[in-house]
């Protein structure tokens, strides 16, 4: 599928200000949105929204149906009068510069609950109708996934492989009883999944009026300790008593020289296949329904994956496995139609791999950090460009750009003066002005670049666990220059509207939200 010439900003929810320990949907989101449309962009990347699992990391969700509650604008619900004040005391002393995961996640969990409770103690008879028609409308996931929630809770985060036995196995009448036990739990985990779906129907049609289109990922693998697999343990390569038998991850590649062993169960694709990829084409469906856009992680391990025995320690020992990508993308394709998704395709790149990208007419990724090792043919150079791409400055595995130059190879930082054209000083900028003049049809900076910020606010490094996913901004960090020479370029470039050259000038001050 072919997007429109555009470009957008790279920044996830939990990045944005706010009072309550990180991003979410409040305030900040629509100023944010408001951001964007000052500066000619039209697009807002962000990363999975699912419930963050292990590390806090977003592709290692506990569902790939549910949304995080820890984004719930906490405010919204006082203004619904379903929390008070006196439920967010004591309030933590939250960074504004970073997201403190063991302080915010407890604070708002007890938030949400103390809403959940008053909320049922005499609700509506419109909200409670609202609630049930969404519960209706999303059983095919909301059931497990609130009751898989509420037997974390009671289990103490211990993974549902080690749960009782009956419970892990999922026996139909032990299921039924712990309904029945854990209503209250089960009840409250439906609640705030309405919670966030009205918040985040009601950003996305905010963002939409202002041209603005929301750009998801969906992650390839999802985690062992999910809904998701103890849902559907027949999907998945597990031994006997639940455990994974072989895991997923990536060969040693610039990133790491062991390999990345993400560490998540593989699919039994030919079960997949006997399905008719119900569950994937739900996926989709699901993902989709939130965002206008979706970036496939990993793309290539649709047509072939690395598959690790799970006893390795390191990836190095792995070996590649074909996957059905063909005939999955052809089943969702036959369902839902139109496919607007983005191809993540970095990584070990094959013909087969780029055959499968292209067979779907499926955009690829150019990230301009991998530019400039090697020579004038290396394919991450703009003028190597088909328009049928879009461009990345960096990723959120990348380091900020400032970073990446600082540390780059002699022979990159010369080859990238000499193609750009700028000193090193002007180095961001000017990966930022190749990306939007380039002649792809979609260009994608994140917000730390066109802040010119360094490594010390990057967003992850890959193969690590401590310390990601954690970058916040604040609005002091944004001057009015940003948005008035970002919309100068993006109008220059032909992604926004050419009248936008004629428009006023900005007023001094810096925006508020």
């Amino acid at each position: 599928m072919r997007f429109s010439r555009s470009s957008g900003i790279l920044l996830h929810v939990t990045s944005l200000p706010g009072p309550h320990g990180n991003g979410d949907l409040g305030p900040a989101a629509y100023h944010f949105v408001d951001w964007l449309a000052l500066a000619g962009q039209k697009l807002w990347q962000m990363l999975p929204l699912g419930p963050g699992g292990l590390a806090n990391s977003p592709y290692m969700s506990l569902s790939a149906f549910a949304g995080n509650p820890l984004v719930v604008d906490l405010g919204e619900l006082q203004q619904r009068m379903w929390l008070t004040a006196s439920d967010l005391e004591p309030v933590p002393a939250f960074s504004d510069q970073h997201v403190d995961y063991s302080a915010a996640i407890p604070f708002r969990k007890k938030a949400l609950w103390a809403t959940s409770q008053r909320f049922f103690a005499s609700p509506s008879a419109v909200d409670r109708a609202s609630l049930d028609a969404f519960c209706s409308a999303q059983k095919t996931w909301l059931d497990d996934y609130a009751l898989f929630e509420a037997l974390n809770e009671v289990h103490r985060g211990v993974l549902w492989s080690k749960w009782p036995k009956k419970l892990a196995t999922r026996d139909p009448a032990t299921l039924r009883s712990a309904r029945q036990e854990y209503e209250g739990l089960v009840r409250h985990h439906q609640f705030v999944q309405w919670c966030f779906r009205r918040q985040w129907d009601a950003l996305k049609r905010y963002a939409n009026e202002r041209g603005v289109r929301l750009v998801g990922d969906i992650p390839i693998f999802v985690a062992h300790h999910s809904s998701d697999v103890w849902s559907h343990q027949d999907l998945f390569h597990l031994d006997d008593h639940g455990n994974p038998t072989v895991v997923a991850g990536v060969p040693p590649d610039y990133f790491s020289a062991t390999g990345q062993r993400w560490g998540n169960p593989l699919y039994r694709w030919d079960a997949m296949k006997a399905g008719k990829f119900a569950w994937w084409i739900d996926r989709f469906r699901a993902t989709l329904s939130l965002f206008d856009i979706v970036r496939v992680d990993h793309f290539r391990g649709f047509e072939a994956y690395w598959e690790i025995p799970a006893r390795e320690k390191t990836a190095v020992h792995g070996k590649w496995v074909k996957a059905p990508g063909k005939a999955l993308f052809a089943a969702v394709r036959r369902r839902l139609r139109d496919l607007p998704i983005i191809a993540e395709d970095l990584g070990v790149i094959t013909p087969e791999v780029t055959a499968l990208r292209d067979a779907f007419e499926l955009p690829g990724m150019k990230v301009l950090q991998f530019a400039f090792a090697g020579g004038p043919d290396n394919a991450f150079l703009p003028h190597n460009y088909a328009a049928h791409c879009v461009v990345y400055t960096g990723t959120h595995d990348n380091d900020t750009s400032a970073g990446w130059f600082r540390t780059a190879t002699e022979h990159e930082r010369e080859f990238a003066r000499r193609y750009l054209n700028v000193n090193g000083t002007a180095m961001t900028g000017g990966l930022i002005r190749a990306a939007l003049t380039s002649v792809a049809d979609m260009a994608v900076v994140p917000f730390q670049d066109v802040l010119g910020l360094d490594s010390e606010h990057r967003m992850n490094l890959p193969g690590t666990t401590e310390g990601n996913w954690e970058w916040r901004f604040s609005w002091s960090m944004v001057g009015p220059e940003h948005a008035r020479d970002l919309n100068e370029l993006t109008a220059l470039s032909h992604r926004c509207s050419p009248d936008r050259l004629s428009l006023p000038a900005y007023p001094s001050g810096r925006v508020q939200p």
